[in-house]
């Protein structure tokens, strides 16, 4: 998770209390009567209590909890599908709480996409008019939002299933209509509500990687809605644990299941399998340095000081691991291809139980590579063995 990025939705002070008479009740909550106590002595719901979080632009925010934690409540404050009882709803700064009608249905229009858990695909329409939708109702005519529609469901691996309807397609297909649906408008935040849940195991773990690919090239700001932690650590930048309506915790995947902060997240976590559950990206070291050239000479200068060893690339892409040991046996016009170790790379959406053999196979960080070869980080073999240790 890059700590740099900068915040982009805000939530502070956020209360929802179900019934007729909210705003009496809201002192009794803020003074600490519990949620049996509430709903006994005035017959009125908490749904949620007092919650500040953040989310950064770019990385996918997980609210996690069990049924009845809130979680679903609390997603659908961040476009107000429900206003909240007290607290503020900041996107970039502004309270969108403040918005009139208008402006808010512009806001739902053009910043914010959803996907639901059972699709919400419309039957009587076509997959292309599906996917297509959200542009028509911002006033834009096929003829202009055809191109796009037709580009996304490519993206999601449909191309060709344009004239199709919902009904002919299987429950993974029309997730992914869904999906494109969603990308289409071009809004910068995804709003994701149990997203993949109906699907079968595999077609969600199908999904769920073909998430993580999107969004290496996409960088939206995503908040994905799950009661499944294996789904959480997976996918999340951060993780949100909700219970009862408050907000447990807040961190990264590793930060949940290492440093979990009450017996209930501890719980949660004790019987993850680490190594099926968690990703490279969760525990990968960003740095993008590397020797580019063809011979010792084009990459002498530029060995790092500090490292035994790196990784170099050459016109073709990525080569192979250089040691410093060995550039320093090598004359100017030595030729780096005679020198390098073949260390194979690895993607940040790969499972730690697949690089596992890899890391074991040599003594070098393994590179991380995007899905166009660039190099996005390294995988070092002590932070793979700290968060695999029980």
């Amino acid at each position: 998770m890059d700590n740099t990025r900068e915040t982009l939705i805000e939530i502070e002070g956020l209360y929802q209390i179900f019934g007729p008479d909210a705003k009496n009740v809201l002192p009794k909550v803020k003074a600490g009567a519990s949620k049996e106590e509430i709903l006994a002595e005035t017959g009125h719901t908490i749904g949620l209590q007092d919650i500040n979080l953040n989310v950064k632009r770019g990385e996918i925010f997980v609210i996690m909890g069990l049924s009845g934690s809130g979680k679903s409540t609390l997603i659908r404050h961040f476009n107000r599908l429900i206003d909240p009882t007290a607290g503020k709803i900041k996107v970039e700064g502004d309270d969108i709480m403040e918005l009139p009608v208008k402006e808010l249905t512009t806001f739902r229009r053009h910043k914010m996409a959803m996907v639901f858990q059972h699709f919400g695909l419309m039957p009587h329409r076509c997959v292309l008019d599906n996917v297509g939708y959200g542009l028509l109702i911002k006033g834009e005519k096929k003829a202009e939002w055809r191109p796009k529609a037709v580009s996304w469901l490519e993206t999601v691996g449909l191309a060709g299933y344009e004239d199709q309807y919902p009904s002919q397609l299987s429950g993974g297909q029309q997730q992914r209509v869904g999906l494109a649906r969603a990308l289409c408008t071009d809004a910068e935040i995804l709003l994701m509500d149990e997203a993949f849940s109906a699907l079968d195991p595999l077609i969600r773990s199908e999904m769920q990687e073909q998430l993580m690919e999107l969004q290496e090239n996409l960088q939206k700001t995503i908040i994905f809605i799950t009661h499944d932690l294996d789904e959480a650590l997976r996918l999340g930048d951060r993780i949100a644990v909700l219970k009862d309506g408050k907000l447990v915790q807040v961190g990264t995947p590793v930060d949940i299941v290492l440093k979990p902060t009450d017996d209930y997240v501890r719980a949660f976590a004790k019987d993850v399998n680490r190594a099926r559950a968690l990703t490279v990206q969760t525990i990968m070291t960003p740095d993008t340095s590397k020797l580019e050239g063809n011979t010792a000479k084009d990459v002498r200068s530029h060995f790092p000081s500090d490292k035994s060893h790196a990784f170099v690339f050459n016109d073709e892409g990525y080569q192979g691991v250089l040691t410093k040991a060995q550039l320093d046996d090598m004359q100017d016009d030595d030729l780096l291809k005679e020198a390098l170790i073949k260390v194979k790379t690895v993607r940040r959406t790969n499972l730690l139980q697949d690089v596992i053999p890899l890391s074991l196979n040599t003594r070098f960080d393994l590179p991380v590579v995007n899905k166009a070869g660039e190099l996005k980080g390294r995988l070092e073999a002590s932070k793979l063995a700290d968060v695999l240790s029980p």
